[in-house]
């Protein structure tokens, strides 16, 4: 493609502000990426930007594994919906059109910007570049979808096309064979913008009949215009991630910015999970909930768990996070894993000793005292799993037989099972998990699982457990809440608890009511940064294996994923 994608770089000597730069950069909102910003980025600003592009990523993603069409109007929407509702306006507002009014400057910033961040976190490896590349076109074709013919006009002079629409004599001359090729009516032919280009630029067209070809050219309307450039697009992509690449070492020697780098495509960009506001779930009903609440890596832990009284040391931080956070109090955690682990070959004395001061570092009332986060589904499929470990994803670590056997004994139809494994097998993790929920709870889910307490709300709340999350404007991020609008009484004791059956599951929540503390415990937890500088982490949790939990320090540096 002959074009110039504004190679000469700015005279670092001239007095420009950064708004200039950047205006000079991205002439369009939707953007090539051919030069790198010459910007500084505080380590916050940066690991925000790059979080906030990694959603809208993941948000295509879990689109196009639902078969969504980012060409259809009705996926677009829906697309663009989620992204409002996940806090990323900016983006929505790239993906509507070109202007060039104050807020699109500001939104072009941020998605140039964030691009350039993502290059050096997913540059290192083939199988990371192949999913960015993939990603990143995907968003290309979002945003040039939503692009009026006089936009594209306006991209083309932007970046310094040599593509010129054809004129009216031109477009008459072969007027019926563009009928032919677009089944638009001569009225619509004349409105529309056709560009002659050579058919070896948009053979995608051309395989699927798209366009009229005559002599080696062809005859492109504005509206598949992205085809054209598409090619080249991606090239500059891979381009791109190469010359990163060899860049890696130089930007490696900052630690703070490494360790960002690493862990940033596991990081978890959802709802934060670290303890239940909407209620208390007593541990007399866990076995009842693990069989209609539980996704398959929870259920899995609770009953082994129950089976030989003993999990190993992940296999109980997964587990225990993940109760804390669905509404088992500190109270109930300490009786409940004291009564598993002393049926066992535990004494008393010995969980006392080893084990309680854990449980309760889980909840912040020890050592560092920080309220841990639970488990997210990419942290669970990337811990490593050793053996006699249950923790991790079953979806992903289970032969396909094994997964087969366990789905049908839980009531899954043949057809179902098929359905569920094949996701699976295809390493589809997370929409085997949405595709299992679906067939056990009989209904459609509007949204991906990204998160095992994620899973238990949408349980509760389609069992009538719960009431349905209400999307909220007041928000921090725009991010979608889950509330409870009815005050039901909590039965603790252990006589009347034991009591519960099938029927009563909608009596196992209450409003708990927020105290002063701890909004002003929540409030300072958001303003620590996601990564606190010099802090080491493991980048393998799991490898790290041992029976029980020996010190405080152990835990903090090595084992647990401080995510804000």
């Amino acid at each position: 493609m002959e074009f110039s994608p504004r190679r000469a770089r700015l005279n670092p000597e001239v007095d420009s502000s950064l708004d200039e730069m950047l205006e000079w950069l991205i002439p369009h909102n939707v953007a090539l990426y051919a030069i790198p910003p010459m910007v500084d980025l505080s380590i916050t600003e940066l690991q925000a930007l790059a979080l906030e592009r990694l959603k809208v990523l993941r948000i295509l993603e879990q689109a196009t594994n639902k078969n969504m069409s980012l060409m259809s109007e009705e996926d677009r929407e829906t697309v663009l919906n989620e992204m409002t509702h996940g806090g990323l306006k900016h983006y929505v507002r790239l993906c509507q059109g070109n202007h060039s009014n104050e807020q699109d400057i500001s939104a072009r910033r941020k998605d140039y910007l964030s691009h350039f961040i993502l290059r050096f976190a997913y540059c290192s490896t083939e199988e990371l570049r192949r999913w960015f590349i993939t990603r990143e076109m995907e968003l290309f074709r979002l945003k040039f979808a939503g692009l009026s013919q006089q936009d594209v006009q306006d991209f083309v002079q932007g970046y310094e096309m040599k593509y010129t629409p054809l004129n009216s004599e031109q477009k008459a001359d072969i007027q019926d064979d563009l009928y032919d090729s677009t089944f638009q009516s001569t009225e619509e032919l004349e409105s529309m913008d056709f560009y002659k280009v050579h058919f070896t630029e948009v053979l995608d067209l051309v395989s699927s009949r798209r366009c009229y070809v005559k002599e080696g050219f062809a005859y492109v309307s504005a509206g598949d215009f992205v085809s054209i450039i598409a090619n080249k697009h991606q090239q500059l992509l891979e381009d791109g991630l190469q010359a990163h690449l060899r860049l890696l070492p130089e930007v490696e020697n900052d630690e703070r910015f490494t360790m960002i780098l690493k862990e940033l495509h596991t990081s978890y960009t959802g709802k934060d999970y670290r303890v239940a506001k909407s209620g208390q779930v007593p541990i007399e009903s866990l076995d009842q909930l693990s069989k209609k609440s539980y996704p398959l890596c929870m259920r899995y832990c609770h009953d082994t768990l129950r089976s030989t009284h003993h999990l190993r040391h992940v296999g109980r931080l997964q587990y225990g996070l993940y109760l804390k956070a669905i509404g088992v109090t500190m109270e109930d955690s300490l009786r409940f894993w004291r009564e598993e682990f002393t049926r066992g070959k535990v004494t008393l004395e010995k969980f006392e000793k080893e084990h309680a001061y854990n449980i309760r570092h889980n909840y912040g009332k020890e050592g560092s005292r920080i309220n841990y986060a639970a488990h997210n589904c990419m942290k669970i499929i990337t811990t490593s799993v050793g053996p006699q470990e249950v923790h991790g994803c079953p979806f992903k670590l289970w032969d396909s037989s094994v997964l087969k056997t366990q789905l049908s004994s839980f009531g899954l139809s043949a057809a179902h099972v098929e359905e569920v494994d094949s996701f699976a097998s295809r390493g589809h993790y997370q929409i085997a998990c949405g595709k299992y929920f679906e067939i056990s709870h009989n209904t459609k889910l509007d949204e991906g699982i990204v998160h095992p307490n994620q899973y238990f709300e949408l349980s509760q709340i389609k069992m009538g457990a719960r009431a349905p999350k209400v999307k909220s404007s007041q928000g921090s991020h725009g991010v979608t809440k889950f509330e409870s609008q009815d005050s039901i009484p909590l039965v603790h004791g252990m006589d009347e608890t034991a009591k519960l059956d099938e029927e009563d599951d909608n009596e196992l929540w209450e409003l708990m009511q927020t105290n002063d503390a701890e909004i002003k415990e929540k409030k300072s937890e958001q303003k620590s940064p996601l990564l606190a500088a010099g802090t080491k982490k493991n980048a393998h949790p799991g490898v790290k294996t041992l029976d029980y939990w020996e010190g405080e320090d152990d835990f903090d540096a090595s084992q647990v994923n401080m995510e804000v």
